[in-house]
């Protein structure tokens, strides 16, 4: 198995090298190889699965986090945001995320429109347009993890046009610096399924958004709770098994790679949630349905940028470590610094994509029964790539999304009124229908 994750990692890390893009012309035939009706099938599923379950699961997790009284807000926004990011990305978010480098900092525009569509993509087996589906998904799951930060205060304009932004002016490029030959791919840094370019991205900011709208009227801290856990939970669950198609997915092929991968995100998920319920229950007393989610969230993110790197009991360490970090973050985030992130995406994603990041770096040791250090390289040097990878990320996600959310504010309000937010959230529920009167019956005559 480690033999053939390794032939695996060496493909992607390949891949990243070379132009995501080109018109047939460009390319020799003989010498890619032909379309896999497997391979195409696991990443055409995966994108599938991703929206199918990852989406609406995250999107009712907010909802039930959130007041009755936004439910239907949030869904409307997340659901929005996602077609908004998707219509983007086929006009000129791929081209800036994939398109052909141009010097190492954004992608080119030889991909606008999807234009230049090569028949299958360099490195693998699959058709450039599979591909280009299964970014569409991941890019629509990092947009609405983001909304999380402010569900139920924002306008629905205001996050609409800031999801979108979003995604092409902060979320493309850090997907181009890692995965689409980018400098940060230079530097060596790593990122499996996305803890680094979609999780801890998306984390920083919800952060920096959370501050920017303001604490919901009324808040309370910790002790706010959720006006429907069996939302929560379902949505928790889909997220669960939406993240198994997002990690084996990023294998591009249907191999050893793909399956390591998605067993490697079931038990870190699996491991982080137990954990989260230990400390729960050490700490207060007792265990909660939302501590489980947490929990759960905290390990989807964390194995992100390893899944396909380590072994399984590396994966096991990794969603042990990720949870007592996550819940910690949200003491401090809740706490300490009253933030009202409404989702924890920065707690429990942010902090998780970070933790994982750092411990790719210890984990994908041969010795730790992972894919190996690059020839050449080591723990200190792997562990020095991520740092900056991390670094840097996280100085473009705070500068980007204040650019975004000031810039669109200028000419949409970003916040509901408090009547809104105390009423009906910004939405006007239209009653129902009444009959009209029977024109046959009589008239009631005068009472009494």
């Amino acid at each position: 198995m480690i033999a053939t994750l390794a032939r695996s990692a060496a493909v992607s890390v390949a891949l990243l090298a070379t132009p995501a893009w080109a018109t047939p012309g460009a390319i020799d035939l003989a010498a890619i190889d032909p379309v896999n009706a497997g391979d195409t099938a696991l990443v055409l599923i995966s994108a599938a699965l991703v929206m199918l379950l990852a989406l609406p699961g995250v999107l009712l997790m907010q909802v039930g986090r959130g007041d009755a009284r936004a439910a239907q807000p949030v869904f409307l926004q997340g659901a929005s945001i996602a077609a908004l990011v998707s219509l983007l990305w086929v006009i000129v978010g791929y081209t800036l995320a994939f398109g052909d480098s141009g010097g190492g900092v954004i992608g080119g525009g030889n991909a606008w429109m999807l234009i230049a569509l090569g028949d299958v993509r360099f490195g693998t087996a699959i058709p450039e347009s599979a591909f280009v589906f299964f970014q569409i998904a991941g890019a629509m799951l990092a947009a609405i993890l983001v909304a999380g930060a402010w569900a139920g205060r924002a306008r629905f304009g205001w996050a609409l046009a800031f999801g979108g932004l979003w995604s092409l002016i902060v979320y493309a490029p850090v997907a181009h610096w890692i995965w689409g030959g980018g400098w940060l791919f230079g530097f060596g840094v790593l990122d499996f399924a996305g803890g680094i370019a979609l999780h801890f991205c998306a984390g920083i900011s919800a952060l920096v958004a959370a501050v920017m709208i303001g604490r919901r009227t009324g808040w309370t801290g910790a002790n706010v709770g959720s006006h429907n856990p069996h939302l929560v939970l379902a949505g928790g669950t889909m997220l669960l098994v939406g993240n198994f198609a997002l990690a084996g997915g990023w294998a591009l092929a249907a191999t050893d790679s793909a399956g390591s991968a998605i067993i490697n995100a079931h038990v870190a998920a699996c491991v982080s949630a137990l954990v989260w319920l230990l400390i729960e229950k050490l700490r207060t007393g007792h265990v909660t349905a939302m501590g489980l989610i947490c929990g759960l969230s905290a390990g989807i993110a964390a194995i992100a940028p390893a899944a396909g790197l380590v072994s399984p009991g590396a994966a096991i360490l990794i969603g042990l470590i990720a949870a007592p970090a996550c819940y910690f973050a949200l003491q401090v985030v809740t706490q300490t610094l009253a933030i009202d992130d409404s989702n924890q995406v920065f707690a429990l994603h942010g902090v998780g994509g970070l933790v994982g990041a750092l411990l790719v770096a210890v984990f994908m040791g041969a010795s730790f029964g992972g894919v190996g250090y690059p020839d050449g390289g080591g723990l200190g040097g792997q562990l020095l790539a991520q740092l900056i990878g991390l670094g840097a990320v996280a100085m473009w996600s705070i500068l980007g999304t204040l650019i975004v959310g000031y810039g669109v504010a200028m000419a949409i309000p970003m916040r509901i009124s408090k009547a809104e937010e105390l009423g009906e959230a910004g939405v006007i529920v239209q009653p129902s229908p009444q009959p009209e009167p029977d024109a046959a019956a009589p008239a009631p005559g005068p009472v009494g």
